[in-house]
């Protein structure tokens, strides 16, 4: 689906600081709306899909408010809704903002397709959106997230890491994320691309709205299908799910088999620190929300984009859409203090509390 090269997107920060000061040379936006005129006394609709993924409102929600103030001069408003994984909530979300007249929008949706409606709305009113995370349907102005399909080969190649000659003998699962998010296709497609002929695929499964306990249900079924002594290993799409299946693994008795996760949430890093999860893979959410915020403000105020994206990618709906794609990295018990713990996404005080201590001392992380 995309263009241009991953690799690009290392430098997005370095362009993005650079494009504050050059956009305001860039005259009106591309679509010609009213915001042109727009200064830094604007108004940012930020949707979000779900709070119980621990980023959303831990990360996503504060670093996007406070990279609006810094480029606004303190005067930008972010306003802010929840979807709680109701596609229908959110379209009816977008349709108040656009009501209330904010100057652009931020979506990671919920349903890309479903939101495709709800986007040509905010069009038509001359409302700019920026697709967050997920690449939304419909007349997206902009798009950042990371390189998904990377994600997925990411996991899988840790898993192969992980199981070694287990690969050639046992039966792994795959417990993909929810069918109506774009993300999970990718990852999925990823994944795939290094798993298949590597190793048997017992069970795979899409696992409706991302949910633990959908995929505690999945693995539950699974076990039950294949026999505990025939699954090796576990590709999970997401730390969320992880813990779910791991719940699932410890009921039936299995307690040695690598789990793979995403989005290093603060129990998936525990777990890799315990060794009942492998790995995770490290999405650097301060880059994303930044670009998301960039991209949002220079919208708003009818200013190009050029200076700040420095890719394209198509959706279904749209072609040669403005993007930038954050690089990622996969998470294990090696490299901890040089990922979460170095960008400020975590202390070892909040890893390493006293349930946790004696694992954090065994792999050295003090």
């Amino acid at each position: 689906m995309r263009r241009a090269a991953v690799a690009i997107a290392a430098g997005a920060m370095a362009v993005s600081l650079a494009a504050c000061g050059s956009a305001k040379e860039a005259g009106d936006s591309k679509d010609g709306s009213d915001s042109a005129a727009k200064g830094d006394d604007i108004k940012v609709g930020l949707l979000l899909p779900e709070n119980q993924n621990a980023r959303y409102e831990k990360f996503d929600k504060p670093l996007i408010e406070k990279k609006v103030k810094e480029l606004t001069n303190n005067k930008g408003e972010v306003v802010y809704a929840n979807a709680k994984q109701d596609a229908s909530l959110q379209n009816q979300q977008v349709d108040t903002m656009v009501t209330n007249k904010v100057d652009v929008l931020i979506v990671d949706a919920v349903d890309s397709k479903a939101i495709a409606g709800s986007v040509k709305k905010a069009k038509e009113a001359g409302i700019p959106v920026v697709a967050y995370d997920r690449l939304a349907e419909g007349p997206i102005d902009a798009y950042t997230s990371f390189d998904n399909e990377t994600v997925g080969k990411t996991q899988g190649e840790a898993l192969l890491k992980a199981l070694g000659d287990k690969a050639k003998d046992g039966q792994i699962v795959m417990m993909n994320g929810s069918a109506t998010d774009p993300n999970a296709a990718q990852f999925k497609k990823g994944a795939h691309s290094v798993l298949d002929g590597k190793v048997k695929i017992g069970r795979e499964y899409d696992t409706k709205e991302w949910k633990p306990e959908n995929a505690n249900s999945n693995m539950e079924g699974a076990i039950s299908a294949l026999g505990k002594d025939k699954i090796v290993g576990v590709y999970s799409a997401n730390d969320g799910m992880a813990g779910g299946i791991i719940t699932a693994l410890k009921a039936a008795g299995i307690d040695d088999i690598p789990v793979t996760g995403q989005d290093a949430e603060l129990a998936g890093v525990q777990r890799i620190i315990t060794g009942e999860q492998y790995m995770s893979v490290y999405k650097s959410y301060p880059k994303e929300a930044e670009v998301a915020a960039e991209m949002a403000v220079a919208l708003a105020q009818g200013k190009s984009l050029d200076s700040i994206a420095n890719d394209k990618v198509d959706s279904p709906t749209a072609k040669g859409i403005p993007a930038i794609i954050v690089p990622v990295v996969s998470l294990t018990q090696d490299n901890i203090k040089d990922t979460v713990i170095k960008d400020g996404i975590y202390t070892v005080n909040e890893i390493c509390t006293d349930k946790y201590k004696s694992a954090c001392d065994k792999i050295g992380l003090k």
